[in-house]
């Protein structure tokens, strides 16, 4: 006589399932947490809206940089995947225009780095910045053929 395996029931697989899922999406939101102050006093700079988009061809980093003189703007590549954009902002912002009132200090420049996960030709970006926001286009060293 041949043992018969115990079926499971349905509700625990779909558990198993969901345990798996949240705990990878807790890993995901850890990774890419933007918690934290969104200021160094230190340098006396705030961190910008950036956004990193990959493409098969290029890599475009977009930058929310308001109030900036576009003179000022300096586009770095740290190395092949750490991108980093500094602007200069035309007035100094305190932290009570910010609406923070228990700290003290200001700030005069715009900053944000980006990571890549893959290798862009820093030499040949494309930059252009219109109405406060700055895209930079870094062809892929690399490119994925379609």
């Amino acid at each position: 006589m041949s043992k018969k395996q115990k079926k499971r029931p349905p509700f625990d697989s779909i558990e198993e399932y969901l345990e798996e899922f949240e705990e990878l999406t807790n890993k995901i939101r850890a990774a890419t947490s933007t918690e934290g102050p969104n200021w160094n006093t230190e340098s006396c700079c705030l961190h910008a809206l950036s956004n990193v988009f990959i493409t098969p061809r290029e890599v475009i980093v977009t930058a929310d940089l308001p109030n900036v003189e576009p003179e000022t703007i300096k586009v770095q590549a740290l190395d092949e995947n750490l991108i980093e954009i500094t602007a200069k902002m035309k007035k100094k912002v305190d932290f009570k225009d910010l609406g923070v009132n228990h700290r003290q200090g200001e700030f005069s420049f715009l900053r944000c780095q980006g990571r890549v996960d893959v290798d862009i030709d820093a030499e040949n970006m494309k930059i252009s910045c219109e109405a406060g926001i700055l895209e930079v286009r870094f062809p892929r060293k690399n490119k994925v053929e379609l």
